[in-house]
């Protein structure tokens, strides 16, 4: 169903169509100005580095529940290819990755989501066709690059993963970055711990999928507030699952992508950095996750790191 007359009105409050340009395309990324990258910078004290992807193969996190969007499937297109008859000259080796562009650690592009024929900043939805994005594409977000802050809602409730789909609002979000001691500014982006990657690590991929903590409509007002640059999570839905409603599906990529413009990662893997903040008491550090630019492309594969 569509939007509620409640959350249409929330849509509204929240929209930043226009705010950065009849043009923009890249939404909520341009909170982040060289003052936040240097807060980013500021923030490394032991240069100690973490990866925040999770491995790119076939024993990836999807089920088949969305047709198309792969694990990915490594393949050699040349293996020791000699050009010259003889081995002792030059030899090659090549491969080749297929993959839906959403299947592992990913960002969601602004053309990812869109309702009533428009997507953000009041691009038409068949903008996007076979060919892909003509607007909005991941190619335009462009470096990211800016402070993370560690949302550690699972150790917040005392859980290392929930058993149930909670909904994290307005108030896990205030109780967790007060907690970190962490004032969250504008051009942050905040790195959502769940515990929900758990599952995936215990070799459960449906029970991973579903049923989900996530973000609930609760939290969208004060994200909006807080002029953040985007928001990761752990799990493989975003938001909770199944939703609040279950009649209105997805609601809060609709309001976040859509109207906000508000950039969402997936899939990334925050414990061994989660469990470092909370033995140091540092819920800060400088983030780099720059997606794959690829052009027309609705989502983008990436290798955040964060350095402490």
């Amino acid at each position: 169903m569509p939007l509620s007359e409640d959350l249409a009105a929330l849509a509204a409050r929240v929209s930043n169509w226009s705010r950065f340009g009849a043009d923009d395309q890249r939404g909520t990324l341009n909170f982040i100005t060289p003052a936040a990258v240097l807060r980013g910078v500021a923030a490394v004290r032991r240069g100690d580095a973490f990866s925040l992807a999770i491995p790119m193969n076939a024993d990836g996190p999807q089920t088949g529940g969305i047709p198309g969007r792969i694990n990915p499937q490594h393949r050699m297109v040349a293996i020791n290819q000699n050009y010259t008859g003889d081995t002792r000259d030059f030899t090659t080796n090549d491969d080749a990755v297929d993959m839906g562009v959403q299947a592992a650690t990913h960002w969601d592009a602004l053309a990812h989501v869109g309702y009533d024929g428009l997507l953000y900043n009041g691009v038409p939805a068949n903008d996007v066709d076979e060919r892909g994005a003509r607007r909005l594409g991941i190619e335009n977000f462009g470096p990211v690059v800016t402070r993370g802050v560690v949302v550690d809602v699972a150790r917040l409730h005392g859980v290392d993963h929930f058993d149930d789909n909670h909904v994290i609002d307005a108030d896990d979000f205030e109780r967790a970055t007060s907690r970190a001691g962490i004032t969250v500014e504008a051009g942050d982006i905040l790195m959502v711990r769940t515990g929900q990657m758990h599952w995936f690590r215990e070799g459960d991929r449906d029970r991973y999928s579903h049923p989900s903590p996530g973000l609930g409509v609760g939290s969208i007002e004060w994200l909006h507030d807080h002029h953040v640059a985007a928001v990761a999570t752990d799990n493989l839905t975003f938001e909770v699952f199944p939703c609040e409603d279950r009649k209105v599906f997805m609601p809060v990529h609709m309001i976040n992508l859509r109207d906000q413009g508000l950039v969402q990662g997936q899939v990334w893997h925050l414990d061994e950095l989660a469990a470092d903040c909370a033995r140091d008491g540092v819920y800060e550090c400088l983030l780099v996750a720059t997606p794959l630019p690829i052009t027309g492309a609705v989502g983008g594969v990436v290798a955040p790191t964060a350095v402490k």
